[in-house]
């Protein structure tokens, strides 16, 4: 008996997704609903017309309004239905995921398998390239082929090579994932091309009247392979300097970063300690130690000129001491005599922060003023108590300028 407890994963769950929206694609020319193929020729004909029409527009794709003028010549019931069944398969997308969406895009999978069906392979289309680019170079190479069949030969390849073009297009412009996804239409894009050019050069030798649908298929070539390196060369950036297509893109984290909770978020992180337990201040407190700490005394106007006459310079002028008097008092009450006293000690001999944060702001601006002669000297050293007040303290020193340690 076939084994059918087996357990499901995300990756066999995604293998068989891909494989299931590749035979959608395959087939969405012929379905005439979303379950069963079509029962009548014209289904199949307003698919081809509206194939033909994408491969025309090129990069300015097709509104809904569009895709109706273009087959005004079939029934409206008949239409719509036909564009809700490829819509639905995937053979006519949207040019970008995203509300609101006016333009559409045919998908070059749903062309290649109208045109070979019995023989598409999983994919993509781009083994059939092969084969049919094989194909085609030994029947244009035949005594036995005509001019017209060379002619419709080169117009369908011009239509599959602009379609595929589009859809490089579409992918390079897009998201890294999906790119990532279609990477095997990337795969031996350069030896295609060089079966497809070598195929126009025969077709163009032996009918030189073709010269024009020959001019076509080059360009719908050239195409092809200009899309083809863009979309190579953004998917090559991607990987980075490692070159591994395994690895997330930068993409997926900035779109995990913008979109996930904060619980995600710090999940993270969880396990590691970036910096020491910050304290925690009463906000009141911290308002009042901001308000009480020392101020630069604000630039006053310049007063008005007074009328009466100037008596010119004072014989002597003493400025100051701008609170540098008091600074001066605590730093030396700190130091009681000695050259230098650690920071530690002076901010937890009082046992509360309150007095301790004073004495802090107090040093802090002493330190600060040029022609203040006490310094402040930090260590790397750090003391944390959770129990204790104040939490943490950093190490250092105040100490005396001039003072030899």
């Amino acid at each position: 008996m076939p084994e059918t407890n087996h357990e499901i994963t995300l990756d066999s769950a995604l293998s068989e997704e891909a494989v299931l929206a590749t035979y959608r694609r395959m087939f969405a020319a012929l379905a005439r609903d979303s379950g069963a193929v079509v029962d009548e020729p014209a289904l199949v004909d307003i698919a081809e017309t509206l194939f033909a029409a994408f491969a025309e527009a090129g990069e300015e794709w097709l509104t809904h309004e569009q895709m109706r003028h273009i087959c005004r010549a079939y029934p409206l019931e008949q239409f719509e239905n036909r564009l809700r069944v490829l819509k639905g398969l995937g053979a006519i997308r949207e040019v970008f995921p995203k509300p609101n969406q006016l333009r559409y895009r045919a998908s070059f999978t749903s062309v290649v398998g109208l045109m070979f069906v019995r023989r598409m392979m999983d994919d993509g289309g781009q083994s059939e390239m092969h084969r049919l680019l094989a194909l085609e170079d030994l029947n244009v190479a035949d005594p036995r082929t005509t001019m017209e069949e060379a002619r419709l030969s080169a117009q369908n390849l011009s239509r599959a090579f602009r379609l595929w073009a589009l859809e490089l297009i579409t992918l390079t412009s897009g998201t890294i994932e999906e790119l990532r996804e279609q990477a095997p239409k990337l795969w031996g894009t350069e030896e295609i091309a060089r079966r497809a050019q070598s195929l126009h050069a025969t077709i163009l030798t032996r009918w030189p009247d073709l010269d024009r649908t020959c001019t076509e298929l080059r360009a719908a070539i050239y195409s092809y392979s200009d899309a083809s390196r863009r979309a190579a060369g953004r998917l090559a950036d991607s990987a980075g300097t490692t070159r591994n297509l395994t690895l997330l893109p930068a993409e997926t984290w900035r779109t995990f970063a913008q979109t996930a909770t904060r619980e995600r978020l710090a999940a993270v992180l969880d396990g590691f300690v970036f910096d020491a337990p910050a304290p925690w201040h009463d906000p009141a407190a911290i308002v009042r130690a901001v308000d009480e700490s020392p101020r630069p005394a604000p630039a006053q106007p310049t007063p008005p000129r007074s009328a009466l006459p100037d008596p010119g310079p004072a014989d002597s002028y003493e400025p100051g001491g701008g609170g540098l008097d008091h600074l001066a008092s605590v730093a030396e009450a700190a130091l009681a005599g000695r050259g230098t006293a650690r920071l530690e000690e002076l901010l937890t001999a009082d046992g509360e922060w309150v007095s301790a944060r004073r004495l802090l702001a107090d040093l802090v601006s002493a330190d600060l003023r040029p022609e203040s002669p006490y310094r402040l000297r930090w260590s790397d050293a750090l003391t944390a108590d959770p129990d204790g007040e104040p939490t943490w303290l950093s190490h250092g020193h105040l100490e005396r300028a001039g003072h030899d340690a």
